[in-house]
């Protein structure tokens, strides 16, 4: 077994992109026409080796030796720089982006399967790739074409790295409240003033410079988020022929220590207090993104870029404590089964026991269904930038608006789950830092808050996504989902069976949405919205697993380890039917009743 067989299941992949997604059939649109089926597994392959070479092996030191303040500087293990110059050397930081700005044109299936591969080996120094991604993908479509010659092209080829600096203090997540203010410049720049927090990467000595993308009000503008503007703002301003110029205004207050993700560094950055003055005056130098108080809009374009990354990176997590687990599991003996009473006899490994192996099915289940999801986001963003037909490329934004919040919550919360049985199932040892499986669950923790909570993303599922065009969103979803579900009856057998059961849940989602929003108050419809979220994902996921074992069932009944994978897909199939789907039946029976219970608690009585 090599070291990446316990970070991600190479198999796995190749079922879900080549059986079930059918990816080689995107070479045949332009975008793609340089690639085949062998340059996509040779990325796959690649990411594989340098993630277990050079991202691994100082996960755990990344984690103990967390980043520090010496003299305003930040200083990180000399490891993290090294791997991030390897993740470099791959050409993944333009893994997606145009040929243009030296990208590779990969589908974002594929890329997003192959960066997975980086966040299970270690998510604290994936974070930095991980943003500049979306930073340098934002300016490519919201940019001026100088912008994107000045900061993409040296984010493509991991000379700068990029932020996203939303929250501020007394804000949090209601952006609405933003105060850092832009004052504009006779020259066309502005000068910033403000301060922000939690800023993933926001200081660091990793690279040349650090590319902020900065919300920011400028004076006049309408309240509100209706209000913001975006602009860059570099760690280092750059002279006419892009050397580099004077520090820019931008200084770090100090570092956040957090229960996970401790390889990468989170700040609270004060812009414009005077500490530096470039061109001989206080003020943080920043340049407009777009066009005035469209901020949030175009911030968006990253941050659901960034949701479906961390429903990723929540998927890697779980799914590489899912590995441990598996292979703790297969060699440590203890105990004998219940129905042998002799002492004497040889203890068996605790794979035997049927407790454990409930522990690694609910595992498989979630991972597996997690790592599809995904997946199947990218495929749906391929199809909305190169699918051949309008119609196409509608259908595939609506479907990937509408999932979105769920590809970000559900794999944060029930791949979190899935690494708490992996805790469990190395007993006392998974409880110590002798095993991983402690440091995934708490890396994993930060992803049900990472941009965004189970809240917010609650609050956009059932207010904003299923009513947006009149509910055409969620009416093609259902139709989606209900056109697996008439395949699989016509499969018989198995997929039939789970096919009955699918279909129930679905019905039920389009019942319980017309009734909630029958109601007429948004408070009411509203009140128990984290509950639609869960309800609704694990619907979706069931039907993302019916899907797997209808590609599964097409390849036939291989003996040897072929036929032991597809046996699992069938096994983690069964268990989620079996075990998850039936809790959402209380879920929506709540729901429905209008439950007021958390509307009518009253402060006080907290």
């Amino acid at each position: 077994m090599s070291s990446s067989d316990l970070l991600l299941s190479r198999r796995d992949l190749a079922f879900l992109l080549h059986d079930w997604l059918d990816v080689s059939r995107l070479t045949e649109r332009p975008r793609y026409a340089e690639h085949t089926r062998e340059t996509f597994d040779a990325v796959l392959d690649l990411a594989a080796r340098v993630a277990a070479e050079k991202f691994a092996p100082h996960n755990r030191a990344a984690d103990t030796s967390e980043p520090t303040v010496d003299g305003g500087r930040v200083r990180t293990i000399p490891q993290v720089k090294a791997a991030l110059d390897a993740f470099a050397d791959t050409g993944l930081f333009a893994a997606t982006l145009d040929e243009s700005v030296g990208g590779m044109q990969l589908p974002h299936a594929v890329a997003a399967a192959a960066f997975a591969w980086f966040q299970a080996a270690n998510v604290g120094t994936s974070a930095y790739p991980f943003l500049t991604l979306g930073n340098a993908n934002l300016l490519l479509a919201h940019g001026s074409p100088e912008q994107v010659d000045t900061w993409v092209r040296p984010m493509v080829q991991g000379r700068f790295f990029g932020t996203m600096c939303l929250s501020e203090p007394q804000a949090g997540s209601s952006l609405a409240d933003l105060t850092t203010r832009a004052e504009p410049q006779d020259d066309g720049t502005y000068r910033l003033t403000g301060t922000k927090m939690w800023i993933s990467a926001g200081d660091h000595e990793l690279a040349e410079n650090i590319v902020h993308l900065v919300l920011a009000r400028i004076p006049g503008g309408p309240p509100g988020v209706k209000g913001l503007s975006l602009f860059v703002v570099p760690k280092v301003l750059l002279d006419g022929d892009g050397a580099p110029g004077p520090r820019n205004d931008v200084v770090l207050v100090g570092l956040n220590h957090k229960l996970g993700y401790r390889g990468a560094t989170n700040t609270l950055l004060n812009f414009g207090e005077g500490v530096h003055r470039p061109y001989g005056r206080a003020g943080a130098v920043g340049h407009l993104v777009g066009t005035p108080h469209q901020g949030l809009a175009l911030m968006f374009h990253m941050m659901n870029e960034a949701r479906i990354g961390i429903g990723a990176g929540a998927t890697a997590l779980g799914y590489t404590g899912y590995l441990k687990s598996v292979a703790y599991a297969r060699q440590r003996p203890q105990g004998r089964p219940v129905a042998d009473k002799d002492p004497t006899a040889p203890q068996v490994p605790i794979v035997a026991h049927p407790d454990v192996r409930r522990m690694l099915l609910a595992q498989k289940s979630y991972v597996e269904g997690a790592l599809a999801l995904v997946l199947y986001c990218g495929r749906l963003l391929d199809e909305e930038k190169t699918a051949p037909a309008e119609s196409d490329r509608e259908r595939a934004h609506l479907l990937l608006e509408l999932l979105t919040p769920i590809a970000k919550s559900w794999p944060s919360q029930w791949c979190l789950a899935a690494n708490d049985l992996a805790i469990q199932v190395h007993g006392g040892y998974g409880y110590t830092r002798d095993y991983d499986v402690e440091q995934h669950w708490r890396d994993n923790r930060l992803n049900a808050i990472h941009e965004g909570t189970h809240g917010i993303q609650a609050l956009d599922l059932l207010g904003r996504k299923v009513t947006m065009r009149e509910g055409a969103a969620l009416e093609l979803l259902l139709e989606t989902m209900r056109a697996t579900v008439n395949r699989a009856w016509k499969a018989d057998g198995f997929a039939a069976d789970l096919a009955g059961r699918l279909g129930a849940a679905v019905d039920r989602i389009a019942v319980v949405t017309r009734r909630l929003w029958a109601t007429g108050d948004p408070e009411v419809a509203l009140a128990n919205a984290s509950v639609y979220l869960e309800a609704v994902g694990h619907v979706v996921v069931a039907w993302i697993w019916l899907e797997q074992v209808l590609a599964a069932e097409t390849l036939g009944s291989p003996e040897g380890p072929e036929g032991d994978f597809l046996a699992g897909k069938r096994a983690a199939a069964r268990y989620f039917y079996r075990w998850e789907l039936p809790k959402v039946a209380a879920q929506f029976d709540l729901l429905e009743s209008l439950d007021r219970t958390t509307l009518d608690a009253r402060e006080s009585w907290f």
